[in-house]
């Protein structure tokens, strides 16, 4: 699904980088935005309508990247939250090694914020149903990581409480990618290592493009995750609050 996202949308990536520079006062990203110390993950599967509306909903701690994933269900599109469904959170899952749960999961992970590693998101305006990111990492050359890095970039929607039946405010997966980034040829002589990503990601129909936000890690090759950004846009852009680190 991401590789197919990212071809389908490489046409249109120049377009949405000249908007996002054409909207530099309104673009939305993670400058100056506190570093979040938690990722805390609930899955819902997409079968259970009652998961959305539990009123067991478990808040967000302080500090916290909060992320809403919707899983694929046994009754596909027949699923009451299908239509919010993506095979992204199966691949999130596995990659935690964590089954699909029958109703819903939560699971948390502490954020290491290594020292002298900086992670930074940003995403511009809704371009015909596309929305222009890039994530950046800079962290001392030295630096006695296990490589390769890797990361998600989620763009989600942040849905107030109330919406849909919702005890929580939820930040809703609409899309993701996963980054993956190896030390290259780094110079001796070179005191950081930078590296950068550039994409366009495509909005599900019925997304609400003034509640857009950008969250992303970056994690090691054990899994530790290294640091976190979350996206804030100008005052003027910003939706109803959401469960997340402001």
């Amino acid at each position: 699904m991401i590789q197919n996202v990212w071809r389908s949308a490489a046409p249109i990536l120049p377009l949405l980088l000249a908007a996002t520079l054409a909207h530099g006062q309104s673009a939305c990203s993670s400058d100056d935005q506190p570093a979040p110390t938690l990722l805390f993950e609930r899955f819902i599967n997409a079968d259970c309508d009652a998961c959305w509306r539990d009123s067991n909903t478990a808040a967000a701690p302080p500090k916290a990247l909060v992320l809403d994933w919707i899983v694929p269900g046994s009754q596909g599109e027949d699923a009451a939250l299908a239509a919010a469904a993506s095979s992204d959170a199966l691949a999130r899952l596995a990659s935690q090694q964590q089954p699909r749960p029958t109703t819903q999961s939560q699971r948390s992970q502490a954020v290491a914020n290594w020292p002298g590693l900086t992670l930074r998101v940003a995403h511009g305006p809704a371009v015909n149903n596309y929305v222009g990111m890039s994530v950046s990492l800079t962290l001392p050359a030295n630096s006695a990581l296990a490589w390769p890095l890797s990361g998600w970039v989620l763009l989600v929607e942040n849905l107030p409480s109330g919406t849909e039946g919702s005890p929580r405010p939820r930040n809703l997966i609409r899309n993701a990618l996963q980054p993956l980034w190896n030390k290259g040829q780094a110079l001796s002589n070179q005191e950081t290592i930078s590296l950068e990503d550039f994409r366009a990601m495509s909005l599900p129909e019925g997304t609400k493009t003034n509640r857009l936000q950008l969250l992303g890690w970056v994690q090691d090759a054990q899994g530790q995750v290294l640091a976190a950004a979350s996206s804030l846009c100008p005052k003027e852009e910003t939706s109803a609050p959401s469960d997340q680190t402001r």
